[in-house]
C-alpha cells in the first residue's frame, strides 16, 4: 500500500490536556463570561463595546461568523450576537498587528512552526507582503507593485491555468466585482468554500425543489410543529440558532436531534440575553435524541417512510395527497422503493433502536408542519446528495414545502457565503447569467466550465495551473487531504491570499507569494463619495446591509471591493476587449448595486430596498410552491442504501469543529461543551470500543485512513472517552483533514467526504 508523505503541521497544544464530563447545557452564564475574557484579552474595551452594541443590529454590520438570519421582529438592544460571534469580533478588531515587522522577525520556517492560533493571534495584517522566489521572510511591498507582479504573471499564461477562489465571507459588492473581473479576464475558475460544504445540498435542492436554497424563513422556525436536526451542532457553529429553536419550544413546537454526537447546544439551552431564562435555568430543546451512525441517515429517513406508509395504508390521513397530486412527480416509483425496503436493514445500518425509529415516525405523523435543517454531518458523503434528496422525499410526503412552519432548511456556514453564489461565486453558472453579465458590462465571458474547489486542487497538484489567488479563507486548512493540497499550492508559480490576519496558507506558498490586507467586516469602508456599504445574504435569503463602525486599524488597508478593482485595472489594462471603469464602482458601491440589480434576478430597485431596516427577501419558488424543475413539479427521488460495512479493525471517523473555533479559525484550546481542556490533538472514542482494543483515555495513538491503496496518517493524537456510537471516532477539523482522500467526494457534488473517513487507529 502507497503511503502518502505527511506534512507535519505543528501541534495546536502543549499544555496537558483535561478531560471532564461534557456539561448537558449550554450557553447561559458561562458563554457571558467566555465573550466577556476574549473581549478584554483581544480588544481595546471601548471599541469591544461600540462594535458589540451595533453586530447584526438594522444599520450596524453583519457579524463575520455564522449565516443565521437576524429576527425582523425583536432584536436584543444590548447586543444581538452569541459568544463566539464576540469571538469572531475578537478576531478582527483584536488590538495586536502581524505588521512588517513582525514578519522581518520570523523566516517562513519560523511562523511554520507555530501553530495555527499562535498565528492567529498574532494580530491584524497591516500592509501588502511579498515573499520573492527564494526568499525566506515576507517583506512589505505596495499596493501597486504588488498589483504589478500579479498582472505579470496572469498576463503570460492562459485564463484557465489561474485558479480564483472565494472564502465565504465576502460581500455581495466584492463577490460581484471579482467575478466579473474573473470572468473579462478570461475563466471560470472560480471555486469556493461552498464547493466544500453545501454543495450536495444547492445540488439536491435545485433537481427535486428547482432552487438550491432552502425554503424556510426564520418566522417558519418559530412556528413549525416540528423541527428534526440532522447532521448539525449548532450550539458551536450557530449559536443564535438556539434563540430560534427557544422560541419554537415555547410556541408548543417539538424537536428531533439527529447526530452521532449528544452535542449540549440541541439538549439545554440558557437564553444570555432574557433575565427571566437566565433565572428559571434555560429551556430543555431536544424532545427526542437519535444518536446515528456515521452515514445511517438514509437509512433512518428509509425507516420512516416505511413506518409512516404503514400508517398510511391502515388509517390514511399521513400522506398529503391533494399536494402530492398537485405539485409532484414520481410518488408511485417512491413507493414501490419504500415496498421493497427491508425494514430490519434500515434499523440497523442507522445504529438506533427500533423504538426510537418507531417514536420519531409518530412524532412526524401527529405533527402537521415540518421543517428539516441540516449541515455538514449530511453533505460531506459520498451519497450526501442522495441523504438529502430523501429528506426532501419526507417533506414531500408530509406535504411539508411550501407552506408556514414546514419546509427545507439547509444551515449554511460563513455569512454571505448564500449571497457569493448568488453573486455568479460559481464555476458552472447558467447561459442566462452570462447573458445578462456580457450586456451590463460589453464583455464576452467565457461559457466553458471552470474548475470547483477538488478540480483546482487536483490541476495545481499536475502543474495545469499556475496562479492561486484566494479571496479571503484559509485554503489549505479549509481543504481535503492537507498535504496533497499543499504539494498542489507549492507548484503554482504564484499565490495570493487577500486576508485580515497571517493563517496556515500564507506560509505553504507558490514560488512567489503576496498577501493583500483588507478591512473587516466591523470597519467603516471610506471611498471617493462618502462612508460606504455592503451587502449580504443570509441563510434564509434575506438581502441586507452591513456597515462597519470602527475606524480601519490602518490607512494602508483596502476595502475587498478596490482590491478586485485595482487588481482588475492592472491585468486587464490594454485588453481592448474590455472598457470597465473600475474606479467608477469603487466610488460609490451603490453603482455596483445597480450593476447587480441588472444581471441578477430578485434584485429590482436593490439600492431603494436594501436600505429597508432588516432588508428584504430574495424570491424564493419552493417557498410558495412554484417548483422551477423540468416539468413545474417537485420531484420525488428513489435512493439506495449506502454501504456502510466495517472492515474488521477498522472505523469510520468523522471531522467536527471544537466550540473554540469558526471554521479554520482557532479562538483558543478549549471545548467546553465536550468537556476538552488544552487539545486539539484527540480522538472521541466507545468507552466499548476503547476496551475492546486496550486503550485508555489519554493514551497516545496514530490514526491511517485508507482510500484506493493509499494510506494518510496522522500522528499523536490522545484518545478520549466519548458518547458516541461504536465503531465511530471524532477529531477535530483542521487537525484530521490530512486523512480525507483528495478522490472521495460526494456523488455529483464532488463535496470532500469529511464525514466518514474509513480508518484504523495505532496504539503508540
Amino acid at each position: 500500500m502507497k503511503e502518502k508523505e505527511i506534512q507535519h503541521r505543528p501541534p495546536n497544544s502543549t499544555k496537558s490536556l483535561t478531560i471532564k464530563n461534557a456539561p448537558t447545557k449550554s450557553v447561559g452564564m458561562p458563554a457571558v463570561v467566555e465573550s466577556m475574557k476574549h473581549m478584554r484579552k483581544y480588544m481595546d474595551m471601548p471599541k469591544a463595546l461600540q462594535a458589540s452594541l451595533k453586530m447584526n443590529q438594522k444599520g450596524g454590520f453583519d457579524c463575520p461568523g455564522c449565516a443565521w438570519p437576524d429576527p425582523d421582529d425583536e432584536r436584543s438592544p444590548i447586543g444581538e450576537y452569541c459568544e463566539n460571534g464576540i469571538k469572531a469580533l475578537a478576531e478582527e478588531a483584536t488590538k495586536f498587528r502581524a505588521n512588517p515587522d513582525f514578519f522581518l522577525k520570523h523566516t517562513i520556517a519560523e511562523l511554520s512552526a507555530m501553530s495555527d492560533f499562535e498565528l492567529g493571534k498574532s494580530g491584524r495584517l497591516t500592509q501588502p507582503m511579498y515573499l520573492a522566489e527564494g526568499d525566506d521572510h515576507y517583506r512589505a511591498i505596495e499596493w501597486e507593485k504588488a498589483f504589478g507582479i500579479i498582472a505579470k504573471q496572469l498576463n503570460q499564461i492562459d485564463p484557465n491555468e489561474a485558479i480564483f477562489y472565494t472564502s465565504g465571507r465576502t460581500s455581495n459588492e466584492a463577490a460581484f466585482l471579482y467575478q466579473l473581473f474573473v470572468r473579462a479576464y478570461g475563466t471560470n475558475n472560480l471555486p469556493d468554500c461552498s464547493n466544500m460544504c453545501h454543495e450536495s445540498s444547492g445540488t439536491a435542492l435545485s433537481q427535486t425543489l428547482g432552487i438550491g436554497k432552502g425554503s424556510v424563513t426564520l418566522e417558519d422556525i418559530h412556528q413549525a410543529d416540528l423541527i428534526m436536526v440532522m447532521g448539525q451542532n449548532p450550539g458551536t457553529n450557530h449559536p443564535r440558532m438556539l434563540s430560534a429553536l427557544e422560541k419554537n419550544k415555547l410556541n408548543g413546537g417539538k424537536i428531533i436531534a439527529v447526530n452521532p454526537l449528544k452535542e449540549a447546544g440541541l439538549v439545554h439551552y440558557t437564553n444570555p440575553q432574557k433575565v427571566s431564562r437566565m433565572l428559571m435555568g434555560g429551556v430543555d430543546l431536544t424532545d427526542l435524541y437519535l444518536p446515528i451512525k456515521i452515514n445511517g441517515d438514509l437509512a433512518f429517513l428509509k425507516a420512516l417512510m416505511i413506518l409512516l406508509l404503514e400508517k398510511e395504508k391502515t388509517s390514511g390521513g399521513i400522506f398529503d395527497k391533494a399536494f402530492i397530486d398537485q405539485y409532484t412527480s414520481g410518488y408511485q416509483e417512491l413507493i414501490a422503493d419504500i415496498e421493497k425496503a427491508d425494514f430490519n436493514t434500515c434499523v440497523s445500518d442507522s445504529g438506533l433502536v427500533e423504538a426510537d425509529i418507531r417514536k420519531a415516525a409518530d412524532m412526524i405523523a401527529e405533527n402537521k408542519n415540518m421543517i428539516i435543517c441540516w449541515a455538514m454531518g449530511i453533505t460531506q458523503h459520498t451519497n450526501g446528495v442522495d441523504t438529502i434528496k430523501e429528506i426532501v422525499n419526507l417533506l414531500l410526503l408530509r406535504g411539508s414545502v411550501g407552506k408556514k412552519g414546514a419546509g427545507t432548511c439547509p444551515v449554511r456556514g460563513h455569512s454571505n457565503v448564500q449571497g457569493d453564489r448568488t453573486m455568479g461565486i460559481f464555476e458552472r453558472m447558467p447561459e442566462s447569467f452570462h447573458e445578462k453579465l456580457d450586456t451590463a458590462f460589453g464583455i464576452v465571458s467565457p461559457r466553458e466550465h471552470g474548475y470547483g474547489t477538488v478540480h483546482a486542487i487536483e490541476a495545481m497538484h499536475e502543474k495545469k495551473a499556475k496562479v492561486f489567488f484566494a479571496m479571503g479563507g484559509n485554503f489549505l486548512s479549509a481543504a481535503p487531504d492537507t498535504d496533497y493540497t499543499a504539494k498542489g499550492l507549492r507548484n503554482c508559480n504564484l499565490t495570493i491570499h487577500v486576508s485580515t490576519k497571517p493563517n496556515r496558507s500564507h506560509l505553504v506558498h507558490g514560488k512567489e507569494a503576496i498577501i493583500l490586507p483588507c478591512i473587516g467586516r466591523s470597519e467603516m469602508d471610506m471611498q471617493e463619495s462618502g462612508y460606504q456599504f455592503v451587502t449580504v445574504e443570509n441563510s434564509m435569503g434575506v438581502v441586507h446591509s452591513s456597515k462597519g463602525v470602527l475606524s480601519p486599524l490602518a490607512s494602508t488597508l483596502k476595502s475587498e471591493p478596490a482590491i478586485v478593482a485595482g487588481l482588475a485595472k492592472a491585468v486587464l489594462k490594454g485588453n481592448e476587449k474590455v472598457n470597465i471603469d473600475w474606479d467608477y464602482y469603487i466610488a460609490d458601491y451603490d453603482r455596483i448595486r445597480s450593476k447587480i440589480e441588472e444581471v441578477v434576478s430578485g434584485f429590482e430597485k436593490y439600492n431603494e430596498r436594501v436600505r429597508e431596516k432588516g432588508g428584504f427577501h430574495l424570491p424564493n419558488g419552493a417557498r410558495v410552491r412554484n417548483f422551477k424543475t423540468s416539468n413545474n413539479k417537485a420531484q420525488f427521488s428513489v435512493n439506495p442504501l449506502p454501504d456502510l460495512t466495517i472492515p474488521e479493525g477498522h472505523y469510520y471517523l468523522t471531522t467536527v469543529r471544537s466550540h473554540d473555533q469558526y471554521n479554520t479559525t482557532i479562538y483558543g484550546l478549549d471545548d467546553r461543551y465536550r468537556g476538552i481542556k488544552n487539545g486539539r490533538e484527540i480522538i472521541f472514542m466507545n468507552k466499548n470500543d476503547m476496551n475492546e482494543v486496550g486503550l485508555k483515555a489519554q493514551d497516545l495513538v496514530n490514526i491511517h485512513s485508507y482510500f484506493k491503496g493509499e494510506k494518510r496518517s496522522v500522528f499523536n493524537f490522545k484518545i478520549v472517552p466519548y458518547d458516541i456510537p461504536s465503531g465511530n471516532l471524532a477529531c477535530y477539523f483542521p487537525e484530521g483533514n490530512p486523512l480525507v482522500p483528495i478522490g472521495s467526494v460526494a456523488r455529483e457534488s464532488l463535496t470532500p467526504t469529511s464525514k466518514k473517513i474509513l480508518v484504523t487507529v495505532e496504539k503508540l
